[in-house]
C-alpha cells in the first residue's frame, strides 16, 4: 500500500482502538508507517483523514451486514414481516459485535457540533445512508433504490435503525426484538396502538 492508503487503515484503526477525541496525528503516524507531513499531503487535515477513516468503516460495515443477510430479505418463502424481524435482529447483533464501532459512531455523532464541516459531511452521506438502509432490508443493490424509495422507505429504516442503536447503547436489553419492533409498526399502521376492546 502507498501512503495514502497506510494513513487509512492507521487513522481506522486508531479510531477503534482510541476514539475520534484521544485520536493524534502522531497515532495515526505510528499505526500508519508514514510521516506526519504525509497526513497534510494526502488528506489535508488529521480531521479530514479522521472523516475518510469513518466513512469507510461505515461502508465496510454495511457491506458486511449486507453479505450476512444475502438471501434472508429476498426469501419469498418466508413472510414478509418475519423476513424484516430477521433483519432488525441481525442489525441488532451487529451493534454488540462492532461494539467498538459504535462506540466511535456516538463519539462522532458528539463532535457534531464542535465541527460544522463534520456536520456538513454527515448531511452530505445521509441520502447514501438511507439508501443503504433500504439495500439492505430489501435485499437489493444500493444502485436500484430510486431516490423517492430512499426519501420515504428510507428515512423511516434510518430512523428505527439509529433508534434501536441508541437504544443498545444505554442498555442493550431495552431494544424490542425484531418481531416486536414489525408488531409496532403494524399496530401504528392499523391504528390499533392501544389495542382493540379485549385485547
Amino acid at each position: 500500500m502507498g501512503h495514502r492508503e497506510d494513513l487509512l487503515a492507521g487513522a481506522k484503526h486508531c479510531l477503534l482502538d482510541k476514539g475520534w477525541v484521544r485520536t493524534t496525528a502522531r497515532d495515526i503516524v505510528a499505526a500508519s508507517g508514514a510521516n506526519l507531513a504525509s497526513i497534510g499531503y494526502h488528506y489535508g487535515s488529521k480531521d479530514a483523514l479522521m472523516m475518510e477513516a469513518f466513512m469507510a468503516l461505515t461502508e465496510e460495515w454495511g457491506e458486511g451486514v449486507g453479505r450476512s443477510l444475502t438471501g434472508i430479505a429476498t426469501d419469498a418463502s418466508v413472510p414478509r414481516e418475519e423476513r424484516v424481524a430477521l433483519v432488525f435482529e441481525r442489525i441488532k447483533e451487529s451493534f454488540a459485535q462492532d461494539g467498538a464501532f459504535w462506540a466511535a459512531q456516538l463519539e462522532v455523532v458528539g463532535q457534531l457540533a464542535k465541527h460544522p464541516e463534520l456536520k456538513e459531511r454527515f448531511a452530505g452521506v445521509m441520502p447514501e445512508g438511507r439508501r443503504g438502509m433500504v439495500a439492505i432490508f430489501e435485499g437489493v443493490d444500493d444502485r436500484d433504490v430510486p431516490d423517492e424509495v430512499a426519501r420515504t422507505a428510507g428515512a423511516l429504516y434510518h430512523s428505527v435503525f439509529i433508534g434501536m442503536w441508541v437504544q443498545w447503547t444505554i442498555d442493550p436489553a431495552a431494544v424490542g426484538s425484531g418481531a416486536d419492533l414489525v408488531e409496532g409498526m403494524r399496530r401504528i399502521l392499523e391504528g390499533t396502538v392501544l389495542g382493540a376492546a379485549g385485547e
